[in-house]
């Protein structure tokens, strides 16, 4: 029986959105087929330890409930009117077009933010509620309602779980890249002491290298995955013994995954020589410069100030300025870097990297006394535990330094 179920639980693991695409095409409700999978995992349990594995477990768990949602649907009144109007047939094994399908209707741009997040988690990377919940540190009834409401709001307005057509992509694509991209931070800045929130940026890279193998011919995708690959190759050297934020600059780099980097750095080539740049290929193109750079002094920081400008034209952001700030205090020096930054003052006055930036460079150009207000006022604004604890060890510095 255990071994039963712990094969369950991996299938559910790998393949939930395939199994959940494939019924929710067919059901055309989320909440229906949910139900339908849970019978039939609650059936494998009590069937396979006498029965055996099934050749194809996951076929058997999509066509067994299948039927068990048919048995449901008979049994209410509205559900048999929904009978009428499935096609007989029980869905094929799932494949790719499924999956995708799930995901493309879990990203869909009715949804907000939190609640899009979470149901890309739950049924496109087979995180539990609770282990969401954790991962977002809120609470278990929280997080079960907010996935409740996304699941409600899919089948008010009806949408479709299908995969999009090539046509669609660049409508859609890019709500789906910018979730991934949401859940890998989630766990990637505060993993340092929570294996929850660890397991949370390891999803994030997962769907990504999913949706670039579902997607080979869309260079973000592979931009995306790329990005994500190269910050996680550092993760073991992110966080001290103590789960402190180590920076960049002082990473011990031989604690990097040297293979992962090389092998994202293939697949961002590859990517570019698509010919189709965007953001993700950019900010990849970054993260490869110093991920590959035999030292932070190494970097070639004219090349990485270069790539900022170009990805500004994308993006026009002054979040993009102030990184390619950084750049600039290498490329050029700290006084430039200082100009570019007091320069985004009235865009970025609310955001506490604004401050922190402005009082490395400060601390640089022995400002003490004006670095240490800059590094207060970041202290103030900063939310992110991890951040707090990095931005209240520098005010300390400064602070002794006076």
């Amino acid at each position: 029986m255990d071994d039963v179920a712990e094969l369950l639980d991996r299938i559910w693991r790998t393949d939930a959105a395939g199994m959940l695409g494939a019924l929710s095409r067919r059901l055309g409700d989320f909440g229906w087929a949910e139900e339908a999978l849970s019978d039939a995992l609650a059936e494998a349990l009590k069937r396979w330890p006498d029965e055996g594995v099934p050749e194809s477990p996951t076929g058997w768990l999509v066509t067994t409930g299948w039927r068990k949602a048919l048995d449901r649907l008979r049994r209410d009144a509205v559900g048999r009117k929904k009978v009428a109007q499935v096609a007989a047939e029980p869905p094929q094994e799932p494949g790719v077009d499924d999956r995708l399908a799930m995901v493309f209707a879990c990203c869909h741009p009715d949804l907000a933010e939190p609640a899009l997040v979470a149901l890309t988690l739950y049924a496109a990377s087979g995180l539990r509620t609770a282990e969401i919940a954790a991962a977002f540190l809120v609470p278990l009834p929280t997080m079960a309602q907010r996935l409740s409401r996304a699941k409600r709001r899919l089948r008010e307005r009806g949408i479709r779980f299908e995969a999009p057509q090539p046509h669609e992509y660049a409508d859609r694509l890019p709500a789906v890249l910018a979730v991934i991209y949401l859940v890998f931070n989630e766990g990637y800045l505060s993993s340092g002491r929570s294996a929850q929130r660890r397991e949370l940026a390891r999803e994030g890279v997962e769907l990504a290298r999913q949706l670039a193998a579902l997607l080979p011919h869309e260079p973000e995708a592979a931009g995306l995955a790329a990005l994500l690959e190269l910050h996680h190759a550092r993760a073991a050297a992110r966080f001290d013994s103590w789960g402190r934020i180590v920076l960049l600059e002082q990473q011990d780099r031989r604690l990097w995954d040297k293979a992962a980097i090389e092998q994202a750095a293939l697949r961002l080539r590859a990517a570019v020589r698509q010919g189709r740049p965007g953001p993700y290929q950019l900010q990849a193109g970054i993260a490869a410069l110093h991920a590959l750079a035999a030292s932070y002094q190494a970097t070639n920081w004219a090349d990485v100030r270069a790539l900022y400008d170009r990805l500004y034209a994308l993006d026009p952001s002054p979040v993009v300025l102030l990184n390619r700030a950084v750049a600039t205090r290498f490329a050029v020096g700290p006084a430039p870097a200082l100009d570019e930054v007091d320069a985004l003052g009235d865009r970025l006055a609310g955001y506490h990297l604004w401050h922190a930036a402005q009082a490395d460079l400060l601390a640089t150009l022995d400002r003490p006394a004006e670095a240490l207000t800059a590094a207060e006022r970041a202290l103030e604004l900063a939310t992110n535990p991890a951040e707090r604890e990095l931005m209240s060890r520098r005010v300390g510095e400064l602070r002794r330094r006076l």
